[in-house]
């Protein structure tokens, strides 16, 4: 009886795709969801695979939703698990609400490189997209991981993270490029600031209590003179030496460098001497942190500010 119902509700006026949804096809979708089922709309045109909702996006840290949100404009709902500069990303264990987050997405954003296992290793990759930005970016395990400090890495990530949409959510093509159309050229702009930046920083040295911001000084073309146990011993988050520490004193101390660069989320007591140390040796000083701070919401306005901070410390 349904069924002949349907067939009478059904049959075409010769304008319905033209002219929207006619009235036939109005009841048919209504008595269809009364029935409990579904109604597709692909013979009126619209895309096979199209969603009712917006796409759920996670990101690790929020350092990468800003960007996962300007490339899926209103056709995404992002949200990030680790997004205080408080929290070590490193050794963070996701609680049963991020796991609840993770599970339930369309798209899982991951830094990669060691940065945050925990979120990639949390995936059914049968239901969820999963994006690692360090592998899009032919950045390994063990390498420094910090990647949105890097111009490269940035544009792999917009890539990659907007082909995942698309893949997602085929009805939102056109939205998905003009996202990253528009990201690009904000992109564009920001690396035009950090050139003109780097006309006065290039060939500039700087020691840093960790290896945060060492993308970033690459590209504004620094070079690093921390000493390389100190360095190895930050990287592998183990204690250096007393001689490490002694090299780095008397780095900054004798005013080697032209600037120190501090994470301010990794700070102790024997960072505390290093500082002293600079201030001794007259060495400007960088304060960053891995997470982006409270009040930003945008990650290029963020590391515009970073590189601008650079300027200012080396004028």
């Amino acid at each position: 009886m349904h069924m002949e119902k349907l067939k009478q509700l059904g049959q075409p006026g010769g304008s319905a795709c033209r002219k929207g949804l006619g009235e036939g096809l109005r009841r048919v979708a209504a008595l269809l969801l009364a029935l409990g089922l579904s109604v597709g709309l692909a013979a009126c045109g619209d895309p096979v695979g199209q969603r009712a909702g917006k796409l759920k996006v996670v990101s690790s840290v929020n350092q990468w939703s800003s960007l996962a949100r300007d490339l899926g404009a209103d056709r995404v709902e992002v949200t990030s698990i680790v997004g205080r500069v408080s929290v070590d990303a490193h050794d963070y264990e996701p609680t049963t609400q991020d796991m609840a987050k993770i599970s339930q997405a369309d798209v899982l954003i991951v830094n990669g490189a060691g940065y945050d296992s925990w979120a990639s290793k949390s995936v059914d990759s049968s239901k969820t997209k999963l994006v690692d930005l360090a592998q899009v970016s032919g950045i390994k395990e063990g390498a420094n991981p910090h990647l949105w400090f890097s111009a490269h890495a940035r544009k792999q990530a917009a890539q990659a993270i907007s082909k995942a949409y698309e893949s997602a959510d085929a009805a939102g093509k056109e939205t998905f490029a003009q996202g990253l159309k528009s990201w690009q050229a904000k992109e564009q702009k920001l690396e035009d600031r950090i050139a003109r930046t780097r006309s006065r920083t290039n060939a500039l040295t700087y020691a840093a209590t960790e290896s945060v911001a060492d993308y970033l000084a690459e590209d504004l073309g620094m070079k690093d003179l921390t000493p390389r146990g100190y360095r190895q011993a930050a990287a592998n988050e183990s204690e250096p030496t007393p001689n490490d520490i002694k090299d780095f004193q008397g780095l900054v101390g004798q005013g080697k460098v032209a600037v120190l660069v501090v994470n301010t989320q990794e700070t102790n007591s024997m960072t505390e001497q290093i500082i002293v140390s600079a201030k001794v040796g007259q060495v400007p000083q960088v304060d960053l942190s891995e997470q982006m701070p409270v009040g930003y919401q945008d990650l290029l306005a963020w590391i515009g500010d970073l590189q601008e901070d650079f300027a200012k410390a080396l004028k």
